[in-house]
């Protein structure tokens, strides 16, 4: 065999190995939510659920016999995660989408220094911002509110939000908004008729990273939210071993948080690309 075959086969089984590396502990999560709760922890272990059974879903999205007591609130912190996640994003990208425009497209005084102001944020270590925000939202009575966690995760996400969004205006050919205005549209007209349809790609790819971002968070709803009517999924996992949940309903939860964001990039990979790279090349 020669060096280059040699070679080949070498990456190829690093890359099954370090696939297997990554994908098993989720299989393994998959099928102990599969399971009875006796079933995964019986020994000698088993590679595959003997009875599979959705149980342990049911019970996570208050239906089935173990609903009303073994599910732990895992639930009511999926619910969570949603409306925070989703209340972000949608913040997040109407202010990006309306600032980075006016960067963009607008004359103003000290439009860099403000712009790269905010863009300069992205520099800050998340610690260096965690404290000071507690005292405002604190002081403002929003903590353990779904308010009080949108407002920290928009604060967090909107100067990446506004780069791209920039970036993707800047690429956008100036001639099709002066030909709308020629023809008599107004500067409102031709933002939302002409200039947010050309964008959608941007857009898409804005609200999909930013969604993403916010389904990952940890350490500020951890700090910002003591109280499970507001704790999203990704805090009460972590201390979930103290409420006496069974193991399947844990890893069932597990398989969910990791589902969701998974088939978000498996099936709207194209827009990501896409929208983000927009703004390379005008």
């Amino acid at each position: 065999m020669t060096r280059r075959r040699w070679s080949s086969l070498g990456r190829l089984v690093s890359l099954v190995l370090l696939v297997l590396w990554s994908l098993f502990p989720v299989y393994w999560a998959l099928k102990t939510s599969l399971s009875t709760n006796a079933a995964a922890q019986q020994a000698p272990v088993q590679m595959l659920p003997s009875h599979p059974s959705i149980t342990s879903y049911q019970a996570l999205f208050g239906a089935g016999p173990e609903a009303a007591d073994a599910a732990g609130g895992i639930g009511q912190a999926l619910v969570n995660i949603v409306v925070e996640t989703v209340g972000a994003t949608v913040l997040t990208l109407a202010i990006a989408v309306l600032a980075a425009y006016a960067f963009a497209r607008l004359r103003f005084r000290l439009k860099n220094l403000v712009f790269y102001t905010v863009i300069g944020t992205l520099t800050l270590p998340v610690y260096a911002t965690l404290i000071p925000l507690y005292r405002i939202m604190s002081d403002l009575h929003l903590v353990n509110s779904y308010i009080g966690i949108i407002f920290v995760y928009t604060s967090g996400f909107l100067p990446l939000a506004m780069w791209i969004m920039y970036n993707v205006f800047l690429a956008l050919p100036l001639g099709i908004e002066e030909a709308a205005r020629i023809d008599g549209a107004g500067a409102l007209q031709t933002f939302a008729r002409i200039v947010l349809p050309t964008a959608r790609p941007g857009i898409a790819a804005t609200a999909i990273v930013t969604f993403l971002f916010g389904w990952g968070q940890f350490i500020f709803p951890l700090v910002l939210s003591s109280s499970s009517a507001t704790q999203p999924l990704t805090v009460l996992l972590a201390a979930i071993d103290s409420r006496n949940v069974p193991y399947p309903i844990i890893n069932a939860a597990a398989v969910v948080a990791v589902a969701i964001p998974a088939v978000i990039v498996f099936f709207l990979n194209r827009w990501i690309v896409t929208g983000i790279t927009a703004g390379s090349v005008k």
